[in-house]
């Protein structure tokens, strides 16, 4: 690794140690501290000149001084004449702000984007971007590395049965990522969709048809049988899943009072913001609905019955929707076991402490593309097992120092076993 200088940013300096390791080659020295004001402040203690330079700086919880932190070194770099500058960003931040929600609102990673460029960054390198489509952001390359061979790898290894396993997307945005992986295992898949707009005329409309099929039961055993098998729903009170003879709120509806004299319910949903913004800003890869009280309808879509639920999902950060799927996979549909899969574990707040405490999840596994601390993963590891993907960061930077094909690491995990 000649003519080549590797920078660890404060971030996620673990993953920039194992990765170092992994080239064999010791961080090139920097000084990162800061002002008593809070400005940031980066020293270079080696010259890069002519030099390919690598910036490993993943996100964090504070993630806005990281953020600057990688800003000032891309342009240290730039002002001290280096010949290439790459930022390694194993997860990239604010990617869930790729597209505008509501009205007046930003498109944020765009945004990040031309900063990086405008800092003066050649090429950048994440893993499982949010959407693979903000790789358009920039006018530099950019290297989207895939988690799923790992996660896979890691599957195969350690999951009984993972033959007959079936990978689920618990909302159906996700549901490329989720075929993806089950291709590559060849194993099936299925889907979960959250109606967040349910009215209490849906809860009967949807009663009346089971029903219906209950009352046909000795005329249409099959075709019932098929119907159950492939479609299950139930109904989440205050993020969890409850049965058909849980009370309805008295008066109530999705949390807004029922006042059909004066108001339509329905206009009222609507109406946050005029232009139709509602459903963009609750889209159908939004992980979380805008309220947990409001009452909503789960479904899946496929057949999990005495098999494995592998829920799968490219970042793990609020545990509601986990939680509601793997209570509905377990409780409703028959599943023997879930796990619950990531490749970015950023676990906000008290996700993983709420993740850990439900009784329906068996397994949490995320990668080691954010920081997660010693004593939580310590703490948690009856339940949490962290992937280490230092090998694949490691040699993207090799290979692309040495100029040589990166696309092994999108097909298979030869190059990293």
């Amino acid at each position: 690794m000649r003519k080549c200088k590797i920078f660890v940013g404060s971030s996620h300096p673990e993953l920039g140690r194992l990765v170092c390791e992994r080239l064999g080659v010791e961080p090139a020295p920097c000084t990162l501290k800061k002002f008593s004001n809070g400005e940031t402040s980066v020293q270079i203690g080696v010259s890069i000149r002519d030099e390919d330079v690598y910036i490993i700086q993943s996100g964090s919880p504070e993630i806005n001084d990281h953020i600057m932190e990688l800003l000032i070194l891309i342009s240290a770099c730039r002002g001290g004449s280096a010949n290439k500058i790459t930022a390694v960003i194993p997860q990239f931040p604010y990617s869930k702000q790729s597209k505008m929600k509501k009205h007046r609102g930003a498109i944020t990673a765009r945004m990040l984007a031309n900063l990086l460029v405008m800092a003066g960054a050649d090429h950048v390198v994440s893993m499982d971007l949010h959407a693979s489509q903000m790789q358009g952001f920039f006018t530099k390359p950019v290297d989207n590395l895939f988690g799923a061979p790992t996660l896979a790898r890691w599957i195969r290894h350690n999951i009984p049965d993972w033959e007959s396993a079936v990978v689920v997307s618990k909302n159906p945005g996700g549901t490329k990522r989720v075929t993806a992986l089950a291709d590559s295992l060849k194993i099936n898949f299925a889907m979960i969709h959250t109606d967040r707009r349910r009215t209490q005329d849906g809860y009967a409309r949807r009663k009346a048809l089971k029903n219906s099929f209950r009352k046909n039961d000795d005329d249409d055993d099959e075709e019932e049988d098929n119907i159950v098998s492939e479609i299950q729903t139930a109904r989440i009170v205050q993020g969890h899943v409850v049965n058909d003879d849980y009370p309805v709120s008295n008066g109530t509806s999705n949390g807004i009072k029922d006042n059909s004299d004066s108001l339509d319910k329905t206009s009222i949903l609507d109406s946050d913001v005029l232009g139709g913004s509602y459903d963009a800003a609750n889209s159908d890869d939004e992980d979380e609905p805008t309220s947990i009280n409001q009452e909503k309808l789960i479904t899946l879509v496929g057949d999990v019955k005495d098999k494995v639920a592998i829920i799968l999902d490219d970042m793990i950060d609020k545990p509601s929707s986990f939680i509601a799927a793997a209570e509905h996979l377990r409780l409703n549909c028959g599943a023997k076991a879930v796990y619950v899969v990531g490749t970015h574990g950023v676990f906000s707040d008290l996700c993983l402490e709420e993740l850990t405490n439900s009784k329906c999840i068996d397994k949490i596994v995320v990668t080691n593309t954010y920081p997660i601390g010693r004593e939580r993963m310590e703490k948690y590891k009856s339940k949490l097992t962290v992937i280490d993907v230092s090998p694949i960061f490691a040699e993207c930077i090799r290979r692309d120092h040495f100029g040589e094909s990166i696309s092994v690491l999108f097909d298979s995990l030869a190059a990293i076993e």
